[in-house]
């Protein structure tokens, strides 16, 4: 991945280093040119004419920008940019990690601790719709290329402007502004479903609806969710189907909350978004939880040999306060496939889960008898889970999941480290694993 983004990094710079790119002034002369000359009855049925149109919105677009790129150092912007110096320069975060704005008279630069350029926010367009003019003059091209002889030229102008409003939309995320990053990510999907390009852009899509419901607009969202599932896109475990029960609960259309959480359920019943929906449907209507239990039945009949479907059982039993029955399921997962690390797991944090519950009460319980019966619960607990947990770590391949259970049985072994040699070999075993971040 690092090799991939510095050859793109290289091959930007480069371009963008030996490019022409237009003043603000100089493209906007362009386009008044080029907007002549489509409005001449003889060249508006040339191709040639509205491509020409296309590519100086686009150039008009690029304009502000000059000749500076994503990754660029400050010091070669500089020496790119000659006497353009900013007005101002403030402190700002960007992503949780501090930055340096530089504002200039149309647009603001923002550079890393290592001055290195991150976002290029332009606050004064030549062309505030100079996209949407450019994907008006592909659509006009397209419209009178009756020989079709430049079709890849007008798709391959449409994948730009596709991809310079998916930028943009990221910007405006990064920025914070969720609506303007919902409405750029809509217009990026758009574009990219344009013929002749007549893609289906399904990250554009999903961002779209993910930063409109992030921003609390739920009928844009639901429209956008909706049009997901039409094109058949759930996004990592079927987040969409999630996603959409929540809008449709806030809405009050609980059974269509249901309907939706059961379908994707179907699909992924490893997704713990719509495993606790479902759940909480349940117990929030007074319904049984047994349709979830068919819904797992019928998803074991499909996979006989999936572990994880007995660990997402365990789950479902832990929800419902059913512990014995959750440890037996977390425990089955062992016999469908050894190598299964996640059932131990789950069966470990579920006793030092309980464990911690015994804490809090023994620590607000001020009689003595009921509080030394609250620390024996809370030590059975502890010690409940300490047996799953080795187990978890001994099976388990992954070495960032065996330091994070590296981390429980640190904190158990503890505890007992001075009752038992056992305990206090465990705890300088995992201690030295949690500190070295590594279990090799």
């Amino acid at each position: 991945m690092k090799r991939t983004l510095i050859a793109l990094a290289l091959m930007t710079s480069f371009f963008v280093a030996s490019a022409q790119v237009k003043s603000p002034a100089d493209a906007k002369k362009a386009v008044e040119a080029a907007k002549e000359a489509s409005e001449n009855p003889k060249k508006a049925t040339k191709v040639a004419t509205w491509l020409k149109l296309a590519s100086t919105y686009v150039d008009a677009y690029n304009a502000p920008a000059g000749s500076a790129w994503i990754g660029a150092q400050r010091q070669e912007l500089q020496l790119i940019m000659g006497n353009e110096k900013p007005l101002s320069e403030e402190s700002a975060v960007l992503g949780g990690e501090p930055c340096t704005k530089a504002v200039y008279k149309n647009k603001e630069f923002y550079f890393n601790a290592n001055g290195q350029l991150v976002l290029i926010n332009v606050t004064k367009p030549v062309y505030k719709d100079a996209l949407e003019k450019a994907v008006e003059a592909y659509k006009k091209a397209y419209e009178v290329d009756v020989k079709q002889s430049k079709v890849k030229d007008i798709a391959s102008g449409l994948d730009n402007v596709s991809k310079k409003y998916y930028e943009d939309a990221m910007n405006a995320y990064t920025l914070g502004d969720l609506v303007a990053a919902s409405e750029k990510f809509e217009a990026a999907a758009k574009v990219a479903s344009t013929a002749p390009l007549s893609k289906i852009d399904t990250t554009s899509l999903y961002n779209a609806g993910f930063t409109a419901w992030a921003a609390g607009d739920n009928e844009r969202a639901r429209k956008l969710f909706e049009s997901c599932l039409e094109v058949g896109y759930y996004y990592e475990g079927g987040e969409v189907f999630a996603k959409l029960a929540d809008i449709y609960t806030k809405a009050d259309e609980k059974e269509k909350a249901r309907d939706i959480l059961e379908t994707g359920f179907t699909k992924f019943p490893e997704s713990q978004s719509i495993l606790i929906g479902l759940i909480n449907y349940y117990l929030q209507n007074n319904e049984s939880p047994e349709r979830l239990f068919a819904l797992i039945d019928m998803a074991k009949k499909n996979e006989p040999n999936n572990a994880s479907l007995y660990y997402v059982e365990g789950n479902i039993y832990k929800q419902l306060g059913q512990k014995e029955k959750a440890v037996e399921s977390y425990y089955k997962c062992a016999d469908i496939n050894p190598e299964y690390e996640f059932g131990f797991i789950g069966a470990g944090i579920l006793y030092y889960e309980l464990a911690l519950e015994y804490q809090d009460k023994a620590q607000n319980e001020f009689d003595d008898k009921k509080y030394e019966a609250l620390v024996a619960e809370f030590e059975k607990a502890l010690e409940s889970a300490f047996e799953p947990f080795e187990k978890a770590f001994e099976i388990s391949k992954d070495d960032s999941i065996k330091v994070n259970i590296a981390e429980y049985l640190k904190n158990i072994c503890y505890r007992f480290s001075s009752k038992d040699p056992k305990y206090e070999a465990g705890y300088n075993k995992y201690n030295t694993i949690v500190k070295n971040g590594t279990a090799k």
